[in-house]
Protein backbone atom coordinates (compact mmCIF):
# COMPACT_ATOMS: atom_id res chain seq x y z
CA UNK A 1 0.00 0.00 0.00
CA UNK A 2 1.26 3.41 -0.66
CA UNK A 3 0.08 5.94 1.21
CA UNK A 4 -2.86 7.40 -0.31
CA UNK A 5 -4.03 4.09 -3.35
CA UNK A 6 -4.49 0.49 -2.62
CA UNK A 7 -3.52 -1.83 -5.71
CA UNK A 8 -5.95 -5.41 -5.53
CA UNK A 9 -4.71 -7.95 -7.61
CA UNK A 10 -1.31 -8.46 -9.19
CA UNK A 11 0.45 -5.52 -10.97
CA UNK A 12 1.17 -8.07 -13.62
CA UNK A 13 -2.66 -8.50 -14.21
CA UNK A 14 -4.59 -12.07 -14.62
CA UNK A 15 -7.12 -10.01 -16.71
CA UNK A 16 -7.44 -7.45 -19.88
CA UNK A 17 -10.11 -5.74 -17.60
CA UNK A 18 -8.48 -3.15 -15.17
CA UNK A 19 -10.10 -1.94 -12.72
CA UNK A 20 -9.81 2.35 -11.32
CA UNK A 21 -11.84 3.96 -8.34
CA UNK A 22 -10.53 7.56 -8.11
CA UNK A 23 -13.14 9.03 -6.33
CA UNK A 24 -14.26 6.96 -3.35
CA UNK A 25 -11.29 7.84 -1.01
CA UNK A 26 -12.41 8.61 2.73
CA UNK A 27 -8.84 8.89 4.55
CA UNK A 28 -8.95 12.82 5.41
CA UNK A 29 -5.80 13.62 6.82
CA UNK A 30 -5.96 16.06 9.99
CA UNK A 31 -4.29 19.07 7.73
CA UNK A 32 -7.03 19.07 5.76
CA UNK A 33 -9.31 18.86 8.66
CA UNK A 34 -8.33 21.82 10.36
CA UNK A 35 -7.91 23.88 6.89
CA UNK A 36 -12.10 23.26 6.16
CA UNK A 37 -13.96 26.43 6.28
CA UNK A 38 -17.39 24.05 5.70
CA UNK A 39 -18.39 20.91 7.77
CA UNK A 40 -16.71 18.02 6.98
CA UNK A 41 -19.95 16.28 6.21
CA UNK A 42 -20.27 18.06 2.86
CA UNK A 43 -17.23 16.76 1.46
CA UNK A 44 -18.94 13.83 1.18
CA UNK A 45 -20.81 15.61 -1.59
CA UNK A 46 -17.38 15.57 -3.62
CA UNK A 47 -17.07 11.32 -2.86
CA UNK A 48 -18.31 8.45 -5.18
CA UNK A 49 -19.95 7.20 -2.11
CA UNK A 50 -19.24 3.40 -0.65
CA UNK A 51 -19.01 2.64 -4.54
CA UNK A 52 -15.61 1.13 -3.87
CA UNK A 53 -17.33 -1.41 -1.90
CA UNK A 54 -19.41 -1.92 -5.12
CA UNK A 55 -16.14 -2.79 -6.97
CA UNK A 56 -14.48 -4.70 -4.32
CA UNK A 57 -17.51 -7.05 -4.36
CA UNK A 58 -17.54 -7.12 -8.04
CA UNK A 59 -13.95 -8.00 -8.46
CA UNK A 60 -12.72 -11.48 -9.71
CA UNK A 61 -9.20 -11.55 -10.86
CA UNK A 62 -9.08 -8.49 -12.03
CA UNK A 63 -6.34 -5.74 -10.51
CA UNK A 64 -8.12 -2.98 -9.50
CA UNK A 65 -6.56 0.54 -8.21
CA UNK A 66 -8.39 2.26 -5.15
CA UNK A 67 -7.47 5.48 -4.04
CA UNK A 68 -8.13 6.26 -0.51
CA UNK A 69 -7.42 10.07 -0.25
CA UNK A 70 -10.47 11.72 -0.90
CA UNK A 71 -11.06 13.79 -3.78
CA UNK A 72 -11.07 16.56 -1.51
CA UNK A 73 -7.42 16.37 -1.34
CA UNK A 74 -6.70 16.13 -4.71
CA UNK A 75 -8.83 14.82 -7.67
CA UNK A 76 -7.15 12.11 -10.07
CA UNK A 77 -10.20 13.17 -12.67
CA UNK A 78 -7.89 16.48 -13.41
CA UNK A 79 -4.97 16.96 -15.14
CA UNK A 80 -2.01 18.53 -13.49
CA UNK A 81 -2.42 22.00 -14.75
CA UNK A 82 -6.18 22.30 -13.87
CA UNK A 83 -5.49 24.41 -10.98
CA UNK A 84 -7.76 27.13 -9.43
CA UNK A 85 -5.67 30.28 -9.36
CA UNK A 86 -8.62 31.59 -6.52
CA UNK A 87 -7.14 28.75 -4.56
CA UNK A 88 -4.16 27.93 -5.67
CA UNK A 89 -0.93 30.03 -5.52
CA UNK A 90 0.70 28.12 -7.98
CA UNK A 91 -2.10 28.47 -10.47
CA UNK A 92 -1.56 29.86 -14.26
CA UNK A 93 -4.07 32.85 -14.23
CA UNK A 94 -4.98 32.10 -17.66
CA UNK A 95 -8.43 33.17 -19.19
CA UNK A 96 -9.10 29.20 -20.76
CA UNK A 97 -9.21 28.20 -17.75
CA UNK A 98 -11.81 24.93 -18.08
CA UNK A 99 -15.63 24.90 -16.87
CA UNK A 100 -14.71 22.80 -14.37
CA UNK A 101 -11.98 24.85 -13.09
CA UNK A 102 -14.02 28.21 -13.05
CA UNK A 103 -16.82 25.96 -11.28
CA UNK A 104 -14.47 25.46 -8.45
CA UNK A 105 -13.70 21.78 -9.20
CA UNK A 106 -10.39 21.62 -10.25
CA UNK A 107 -7.69 19.46 -9.38
CA UNK A 108 -8.25 20.75 -5.55
CA UNK A 109 -11.59 21.59 -5.14
CA UNK A 110 -12.16 24.81 -4.26
CA UNK A 111 -16.50 24.68 -3.55
CA UNK A 112 -19.29 22.55 -3.59
CA UNK A 113 -22.89 23.49 -4.68
CA UNK A 114 -23.94 23.21 -1.03
CA UNK A 115 -21.59 24.27 0.73
CA UNK A 116 -20.24 27.15 -1.32
CA UNK A 117 -16.81 27.50 -0.85
CA UNK A 118 -14.19 24.75 1.11
CA UNK A 119 -11.37 25.98 2.99
CA UNK A 120 -10.06 29.04 5.32
CA UNK A 121 -7.17 30.24 3.41
CA UNK A 122 -5.58 29.64 -0.37
CA UNK A 123 -2.68 26.75 -0.55
CA UNK A 124 0.73 27.25 -1.66
CA UNK A 125 2.24 25.77 -4.51
CA UNK A 126 4.01 23.70 -2.34
CA UNK A 127 1.31 22.60 -0.91
CA UNK A 128 -0.37 21.42 -4.08
CA UNK A 129 2.59 20.50 -5.59
CA UNK A 130 3.35 18.28 -2.97
CA UNK A 131 -0.18 16.37 -3.31
CA UNK A 132 0.87 16.31 -7.29
CA UNK A 133 3.98 14.61 -6.36
CA UNK A 134 2.49 12.17 -3.64
CA UNK A 135 -0.81 11.29 -4.52
CA UNK A 136 -1.57 11.77 -8.32
CA UNK A 137 1.58 10.72 -10.17
CA UNK A 138 2.02 7.58 -8.27
CA UNK A 139 -1.38 6.57 -9.03
CA UNK A 140 -1.27 7.38 -12.60
CA UNK A 141 2.22 5.92 -13.09
CA UNK A 142 0.78 3.10 -11.81
CA UNK A 143 -2.49 2.76 -13.94
CA UNK A 144 -0.39 3.27 -16.92
CA UNK A 145 2.22 0.26 -15.89
CA UNK A 146 -0.64 -2.11 -15.05
CA UNK A 147 -2.32 -1.11 -18.83
CA UNK A 148 0.65 -1.87 -20.59
CA UNK A 149 1.41 -5.31 -18.77
CA UNK A 150 -2.12 -5.99 -19.55
CA UNK A 151 -1.90 -5.22 -23.60
CA UNK A 152 1.44 -6.90 -23.39
CA UNK A 153 0.04 -10.39 -22.02
CA UNK A 154 -3.89 -10.39 -23.82
CA UNK A 155 -3.09 -8.39 -26.62
CA UNK A 156 -6.12 -6.03 -25.84
CA UNK A 157 -6.71 -3.93 -22.46
CA UNK A 158 -9.62 -2.13 -20.95
CA UNK A 159 -9.68 0.31 -18.08
CA UNK A 160 -13.09 0.34 -16.51
CA UNK A 161 -13.12 3.89 -14.36
CA UNK A 162 -15.96 3.40 -11.88
CA UNK A 163 -17.88 6.59 -10.51
CA UNK A 164 -21.11 6.99 -9.39
CA UNK A 165 -23.37 9.68 -9.47
CA UNK A 166 -26.74 11.55 -8.01
CA UNK A 167 -30.00 10.03 -9.64
CA UNK A 168 -30.77 12.20 -12.97
CA UNK A 169 -33.43 14.18 -12.09
CA UNK A 170 -36.16 14.00 -14.71
CA UNK A 171 -33.96 11.00 -16.26
CA UNK A 172 -34.33 7.49 -16.85
CA UNK A 173 -30.88 6.39 -16.46
CA UNK A 174 -29.13 4.74 -14.11
CA UNK A 175 -26.15 4.08 -15.28
CA UNK A 176 -24.44 6.39 -17.75
CA UNK A 177 -21.27 5.19 -20.18
CA UNK A 178 -18.44 7.31 -21.30
CA UNK A 179 -15.99 6.90 -23.88
CA UNK A 180 -15.00 10.12 -24.52
CA UNK A 181 -17.87 10.61 -27.59
CA UNK A 182 -15.69 7.25 -29.26
CA UNK A 183 -12.44 8.80 -28.86
CA UNK A 184 -11.69 6.47 -25.52
CA UNK A 185 -12.93 3.15 -26.58
CA UNK A 186 -13.78 1.33 -29.77
CA UNK A 187 -17.56 1.06 -30.02
CA UNK A 188 -17.73 -2.78 -29.65
CA UNK A 189 -16.73 -2.27 -26.40
CA UNK A 190 -19.40 -0.01 -25.64
CA UNK A 191 -22.11 -1.77 -27.07
CA UNK A 192 -20.96 -5.44 -24.79
CA UNK A 193 -21.93 -2.75 -21.97
CA UNK A 194 -24.91 -1.90 -23.03
CA UNK A 195 -26.01 -5.60 -23.71
CA UNK A 196 -25.14 -6.57 -20.06
CA UNK A 197 -27.07 -3.31 -18.97
CA UNK A 198 -29.96 -4.46 -20.70
CA UNK A 199 -29.86 -7.83 -19.33
CA UNK A 200 -29.50 -6.14 -15.97
CA UNK A 201 -33.28 -4.05 -16.65
CA UNK A 202 -31.20 -1.16 -16.52
CA UNK A 203 -31.95 1.92 -18.58
CA UNK A 204 -28.28 3.85 -19.48
CA UNK A 205 -27.34 6.87 -21.22
CA UNK A 206 -23.97 7.22 -23.10
CA UNK A 207 -22.09 10.24 -22.70
CA UNK A 208 -24.93 12.46 -21.16
CA UNK A 209 -24.07 14.11 -18.66
CA UNK A 210 -20.54 12.43 -18.13
CA UNK A 211 -18.47 11.96 -21.15
CA UNK A 212 -15.40 10.96 -19.21
CA UNK A 213 -12.87 12.93 -17.50
CA UNK A 214 -8.70 12.56 -17.18
CA UNK A 215 -8.33 8.82 -16.44
CA UNK A 216 -9.44 8.04 -20.17
CA UNK A 217 -8.37 11.59 -22.14
CA UNK A 218 -4.59 10.65 -20.49
CA UNK A 219 -4.40 6.39 -20.50
CA UNK A 220 -7.25 5.27 -23.60
CA UNK A 221 -5.40 4.50 -26.49
CA UNK A 222 -7.66 2.42 -28.80
CA UNK A 223 -5.11 2.14 -31.72
CA UNK A 224 -3.14 0.79 -29.41
CA UNK A 225 -5.14 -1.69 -28.18
CA UNK A 226 -6.12 -0.16 -24.75
CA UNK A 227 -9.35 0.73 -24.44
CA UNK A 228 -11.31 3.03 -21.93
CA UNK A 229 -14.78 2.94 -20.39
CA UNK A 230 -16.52 5.17 -17.56
CA UNK A 231 -19.07 4.07 -16.03
CA UNK A 232 -21.65 5.94 -13.87
CA UNK A 233 -23.37 4.65 -11.21
CA UNK A 234 -26.93 5.79 -9.89
CA UNK A 235 -25.97 6.04 -6.05
CA UNK A 236 -30.18 5.25 -5.06
CA UNK A 237 -29.21 1.83 -7.22
CA UNK A 238 -26.64 0.60 -3.51
CA UNK A 239 -26.91 3.18 -1.03
CA UNK A 240 -29.71 3.62 1.24
CA UNK A 241 -32.96 6.09 1.37
CA UNK A 242 -30.03 8.90 2.58
CA UNK A 243 -27.75 8.04 -0.12
CA UNK A 244 -25.18 7.55 3.03
CA UNK A 245 -24.01 4.08 3.39
CA UNK A 246 -24.80 0.78 1.41
CA UNK A 247 -28.26 -0.46 1.02
CA UNK A 248 -30.17 -3.40 -0.02
CA UNK A 249 -29.45 -2.68 -3.03
CA UNK A 250 -25.75 -2.85 -2.91
CA UNK A 251 -25.65 -7.18 -4.27
CA UNK A 252 -27.69 -6.84 -7.40
CA UNK A 253 -25.47 -3.55 -7.85
CA UNK A 254 -22.33 -5.78 -7.52
CA UNK A 255 -23.72 -8.07 -9.86
CA UNK A 256 -24.60 -5.42 -12.82
CA UNK A 257 -20.58 -4.42 -12.62
CA UNK A 258 -19.70 -7.76 -12.71
CA UNK A 259 -21.61 -8.57 -15.96
CA UNK A 260 -20.19 -5.26 -17.28
CA UNK A 261 -16.84 -6.81 -16.32
CA UNK A 262 -17.28 -10.25 -17.57
CA UNK A 263 -18.85 -8.39 -21.36
CA UNK A 264 -15.43 -6.25 -21.61
CA UNK A 265 -13.20 -9.40 -20.95
CA UNK A 266 -14.97 -11.08 -23.26
CA UNK A 267 -14.73 -8.57 -25.65
CA UNK A 268 -11.06 -7.76 -25.02
CA UNK A 269 -10.05 -11.46 -25.09
CA UNK A 270 -11.53 -12.21 -28.67
CA UNK A 271 -9.77 -9.17 -29.61
CA UNK A 272 -6.39 -9.61 -28.50
CA UNK A 273 -6.45 -13.23 -30.05
CA UNK A 274 -5.53 -11.30 -33.61
CA UNK A 275 -3.92 -8.07 -32.16
CA UNK A 276 -0.97 -7.28 -33.79
CA UNK A 277 2.49 -6.99 -31.90
CA UNK A 278 3.23 -4.14 -29.52
CA UNK A 279 4.13 -0.96 -30.96
CA UNK A 280 8.30 -0.45 -29.53
CA UNK A 281 6.97 2.29 -26.84
CA UNK A 282 4.46 0.28 -25.07
CA UNK A 283 6.79 -3.06 -25.52
CA UNK A 284 9.30 -0.98 -23.80
CA UNK A 285 7.06 0.19 -20.83
CA UNK A 286 5.40 -3.49 -20.09
CA UNK A 287 9.16 -4.97 -20.21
Amino acid sequence: MTSSFRMFGDPAPASPVVLSVPHAGRDYPPVLRLALRAPLASLAALEDRHVDAIALAARGDETLLLQDRPRAWIDLNRAEHERDPLLDEGACRLSTLSAKVRAGIGLVPRRTAAAGELWRCRLSAAEVEARIAADHRPYHDALADVLAAARARFGCAVLLDVHSMPPIAGGRARVVIGDRFGRAAAGRFVARVEEALGREGLHHSLNTPYAGGYILARHAAPQNGIHAIQLEIDRALYLDRRLDQPGAGAAATARMLRAVIDALATQALAEGATAPPLPPTLADAAE
